[in-house]
């Protein structure tokens, strides 16, 4: 069992950058593919990125490509959103979640078995 914890989030104008934490406690962090979702008023909660046990594989939103990276560490239990090229579109509630299975990175909300209680993101002028 892992608990995250998320971190980093604040008010940013556009174009600016971000760097998300998820600090997650518990043992076998590696064995846990992670995600990061985004829930903004009005909207559904949607997958973000995607990372594997080991790093060597991630998945991103669309919309997202080429301006977020995701990373981990895993001996220090730690994912990361790096956020670059910000836009207002990106405001929202990011979590960080933990599926257990090291290899499968999924992008439905509902196969992750643990969330962190978020972080909220505000890009504006």
């Amino acid at each position: 069992q892992v608990q995250p914890v998320e971190s980093g989030g604040g008010l940013v104008q556009p174009g600016g950058s971000l760097r998300l934490s998820c600090a997650a406690s518990g043992r076998s962090f590696s064995r846990y593919a992670m995600g990061w979702f985004r829930l903004a008023p009005g909207k559904e909660r949607e997958f973000v990125a995607g990372i594997n046990w080991s790093g060597g594989s991630t998945y991103y939103l669309d919309s997202v490509k080429g301006r977020f990276a995701i990373s981990r560490d895993n001996a220090k239990n730690t994912v990361y959103l790096q956020m670059n090229s910000l836009k207002p579109e990106d405001t929202a509630v990011y979590y960080c979640a933990a599926h257990y299975n090291p290899l499968w990175v999924p992008t439905t909300p509902h196969e992750y078995d643990y969330w962190g209680q978020g972080t909220q993101v505000t890009v504006s002028s």
